[in-house]
C-alpha cells in the first residue's frame, strides 16, 4: 500500500457553526467547503493546513455514527485518513494482513473521494480511513 500523505483528520463536533469561530477566528484557517453527506448522516466542513485537511463532522441525525460517537466520547478527534492510490487494493492488502474492515469495498465520501474505514480493533484503537481521489 502506498500512502502518500495524511489526507485529513476527522473531528466530531456538535455544531460546525459553533466551531467555526475557533478554527477561523483563533487558528486563522479558512473553511473552504461545507457539504452534507446524506448516506453517512453527517455535515462536513473542511480546512487546509499545508497538504493536510481538517474535517469537522457534525451529525445530521441522532442515529448517525458521529452522534453516537459524541454521546459516548464527547467532541474530539474521530479518525485519521490516509491518501492511497487505490482504496480497493489497500483494503485487499490490509485484510490479507489480518486487519478487520468496516467497509469491504470503497464507497463515496465527502469531496467526491472514494473511502473505506478500518476497524479500530485492528488499528491500535485508531479509526482509520483510506481515501482515494478518483480524479487523480
Amino acid at each position: 500500500m502506498n500512502i502518500s500523505h495524511i489526507e485529513h483528520l476527522g473531528i466530531a463536533v456538535k455544531s460546525i457553526e459553533e466551531s467555526l469561530p475557533y478554527y477561523e477566528g483563533v487558528l486563522g484557517l479558512k473553511c473552504y467547503n461545507i457539504e452534507v453527506v446524506e448516506d453517512q448522516k453527517v455535515k462536513t466542513a473542511f480546512f487546509k493546513v499545508g497538504q493536510t485537511k481538517i474535517e469537522l463532522l457534525e451529525p445530521t441525525s441522532p442515529d448517525s455514527t458521529i452522534a453516537k460517537f459524541i454521546e459516548k466520547k464527547g467532541e474530539g478527534i474521530h479518525h485519521i485518513a490516509f491518501a492511497v492510490d487505490s482504496v480497493a487494493a489497500a483494503l485487499s492488502e490490509v485484510e490479507s494482513k489480518g486487519v478487520q474492515l468496516i467497509d469491504k469495498a470503497p464507497r463515496g465520501g465527502a469531496e467526491g473521494l472514494n473511502i473505506a474505514f478500518l476497524h479500530p480493533k485492528s488499528t491500535c484503537s485508531v479509526l482509520t480511513e483510506l481515501c482515494e481521489d478518483p480524479n487523480k
